[in-house]
C-alpha cells in the first residue's frame, strides 16, 4: 500500500506517469498498474487519464491530501527510528536485584548518565522475576540461569561467597577457625527464598547447622548488620569487596569454600532475543562489561 501511494504522490505532483517512472526507476506500466489496484481497493476513481495528459478527480484530489500526509509521516518515523539506532537515546527500563543492584549496578548509574546523557533511565530495585515483554522492560539483573530461550543472558559476576565480621565483632567474640566454632557465633542467614541455608563445598556439599542464626532478607541489610558488628554474614564478594579492601570487614575460615545455596550460582544481564538491539542496549551491556572486569 505504502508504495503505492508513493507512486500516485508522485503521478500528481510530476503531472505525468512517465515521468513518476523515471523517479522511481520503473517501467510506466508498473506505475500504471499500481495506481489501478490502489483504486480498485479503494472502490473510487483517483486519475482521470488519457494519452497526453491526466486530472484528478473529485475523490483524488482529496485523498492526495491524505495520502501526501501519511507518506510524509512514515519518512519522519523513518527517520527517528534510524537516529534512535545510531545514537543512543530514549528510555531505558532496567529491573534489578536488590542486593546486585544496591551494591553494584547503582554506584554505576551516575558515570554511564554522564556519558550518555541522552538516555533516561528508569530502575526498578525488587527480587520479583519481571516479565520483559509485558512490563516493557529493556534489561533485567538476574541471579540464577536462563530457561526461556527468546531471551539473551549475558553474564556479569560469578555469586563467589566469603564469610565475614567486622574486626572489632571479632576481637569481642573470637575469630571461628573450624565450622564447630559457628555455633558460638551469630549467623546471619539470607531469608531470601532457597538462600537461608549455609553449605560447605567440596566433592559434596555438607550443609552446616547453625543454631543462632538471624535471618536478614536483603544483602544490604546483611551488610549493614555486620559493617555495625552484628555477627557473622557469608557475602557475595561482589558486596563487600571495598569493605574487605578497606579492612572495614575481615573474612574468616579462608581455607574453607561455603555458598548459600545448593549450586553455584552467577548474575546476568537478561534481554530479550531480537535481530537487531537498540544502541541504549548495547552501550549499557558494554558499560557493564567494562566496568565489572
Amino acid at each position: 500500500m505504502m508504495k503505492r501511494l508513493q507512486y500516485f504522490n508522485a503521478v500528481v505532483e510530476a503531472k505525468s506517469i512517465s515521468e513518476a517512472s523515471r523517479i522511481f526507476d520503473v517501467q510506466p506500466s508498473s506505475i500504471s498498474r499500481q495506481l489501478a489496484v490502489l483504486e480498485n481497493d479503494l472502490g473510487v476513481r483517483l486519475i482521470n487519464r488519457n494519452s497526453r495528459s491526466i486530472s484528478l478527480t473529485e475523490a483524488g484530489n482529496r485523498f492526495y491530501g491524505y495520502s501526501k500526509q501519511i507518506v510524509s509521516e512514515l519518512d519522519e518515523a523513518k527517520r527517528v527510528v534510524n537516529d534512535l539506532q545510531a545514537i543512543p537515546k530514549g528510555m531505558l527500563n532496567i529491573s534489578t536485584t536488590v542486593g546486585f543492584g544496591e551494591a553494584i549496578i547503582l554506584p554505576l548509574i551516575p558515570a554511564f548518565k554522564a556519558q550518555y546523557p541522552d538516555i533516561n533511565l528508569r530502575i526498578e530495585i525488587s527480587e520479583r522475576v519481571v516479565d520483559l515483554i509485558e512490563e516493557n522492560i529493556d534489561v533485567a539483573i538476574r541471579s540464577g540461569s536462563l530457561a526461556d530461550s527468546s531471551m539473551i543472558a549475558k553474564k556479569l559476576s560469578t555469586n563467589d561467597f566469603v564469610l565475614c565480621a567486622s574486626p572489632r565483632y571479632l576481637k569481642e567474640n573470637g575469630t571461628p577457625l573450624v565450622l564447630e566454632d559457628l555455633a558460638n557465633h551469630l549467623c546471619i542467614k539470607h531469608g531470601y527464598a532457597g538462600w537461608g541455608s549455609w553449605f560447605l563445598k567440596g566433592e559434596q556439599l555438607q550443609k552446616i547447622e547453625i543454631g543462632n542464626a538471624m535471618e536478614i532478607n536483603t544483602v544490604n541489610g546483611q551488610k549493614q548488620m555486620i559493617l555495625n558488628h552484628g555477627g557473622l554474614a557469608l557475602m557475595p564478594s561482589w558486596a563487600v569487596k571495598k569493605a574487605l579492601l578497606d579492612g572495614e570487614l575481615t573474612q574468616v575460615m579462608h581455607n574453607h569454600s561455603f555458598c548459600p545455596h545448593g549450586k553455584d550460582t552467577s548474575v546476568y544481564a537478561v534481554f530479550l532475543r531480537r535481530e537487531l538491539i537498540s544502541p541504549k542496549i548495547r552501550v549499557f551491556l558494554d558499560f557493564l562489561k567494562d566496568h565489572l572486569v
